[in-house]
């Protein structure tokens, strides 16, 4: 077969979408940046692989995200940016996952999580007005789906809530391997159809977010997640931005990648100098323009919504 897993009239929809989000962008002064598609390191996030590949005998990967050339630009001075093209992650596939994906990522200077958030909800409401909007943190989530407080539960008591929900026999010794169980199983399906905006990230789930205390007092990550009926559309961080902070994850993360025998990919070490130059205080985040257009177009597969998704 040659033709595309979208449909004519869906690719000129998408193309149409893709303008208007290019012009909310252009309308608040934020510019668009054209950053490399390979790397010589990758991301060092144990949920995360890279398509490597060799050039000129060297090993180079395909980038999962845009988000260390980014922020080596808002070093330089850039101010507010964001990026729409291409990103790569190895082993994503199925009706919402595709290994090639259209992302698109921004920064935006002096803005918190908060005020981050209130803008993608501009933007989506910018597309489909009509959109509803929820807010929740993801301790009550837990705490209305499990009667559980996911910032100090223990081990053994999240262990014991997936066996007596979900009949699981295994063990596993780390608490976000419970935490996301719980999450992907009990928390999504039951989500509303429109926007949920989920806040206060566990802080063992904080990878490149600073760190900050609840209103209860509890260590959460300043990071948040949007969900479109369900399907995670966008995750966001107050960015960390210090190099020493940094650093220090990226060892964490090589450690458990050790551990569980994954690749140990190089260190960026182009964005720890960056860090360590000064990048200004911002959040950013990421957000699936092929999910969005799924919702968008009422589409259940992501090929649907994809020139050629499915090769």
């Amino acid at each position: 077969m040659f033709a595309s897993s979208a449909n004519i009239a869906t690719l000129q929809k998408r193309a149409f979408y893709l303008q208007q989000v290019r012009a909310f962008f252009s309308a608040r002064g934020v510019w668009e940046a054209d950053v490399p598609l390979l790397s010589a390191a990758s991301v060092t996030d144990v949920n995360l692989e890279a398509l490597h590949c060799q050039v000129g005998g060297h090993q180079a990967f395909l980038q999962t995200s845009p988000e260390f050339y980014l922020k080596r630009l808002l070093a330089m001075g850039s101010g507010d940016l964001f990026y729409l093209g291409k990103a790569f992650r190895q082993d994503e596939s199925g009706p919402r996952h595709r290994p090639e994906f259209t992302l698109l990522e921004w920064y935006r200077c002096g803005l918190n999580t908060q005020q981050l958030s209130a803008e993608i909800i501009a933007l989506i409401q910018h597309l489909q007005p009509e959109i509803t909007v929820q807010y929740s943190s993801y301790r009550q989530l837990f705490i209305d789906r499990f009667g559980v407080n996911p910032h100090c539960a223990t081990l053994a008591e999240l262990t014991a809530v997936a066996r007596q929900h979900y009949g699981v026999s295994w063990e596993d010794p780390e608490r976000n391997t419970w935490l996301d169980l719980l999450f992907t199983h009990g928390i999504e399906p039951h989500m509303p159809a429109g926007l949920l905006v989920v806040t206060d990230y566990p802080a063992s789930q904080c990878a490149l977010a600073r760190l900050g205390v609840n209103a209860q007092g509890e260590s959460i990550a300043e990071r948040f997640e949007v969900y479109w009926g369900g399907l995670e559309l966008a995750n966001g961080y107050w960015e960390l931005t210090t190099a020493e902070e940094q650093a220090t994850r990226f060892a964490a993360d090589l450690k458990t990648r050790a551990s569980l025998r994954k690749p140990l990919p190089p260190v960026d070490q182009h964005l720890l100098a960056a860090l360590e130059a000064g990048i200004p205080d911002c959040a950013g985040v990421a957000m699936g323009i092929d999910r969005l257009l799924m919702r968008l177009l009422g589409e259940a597969e992501i090929a649907a919504v994809m020139p050629f998704g499915n090769g």
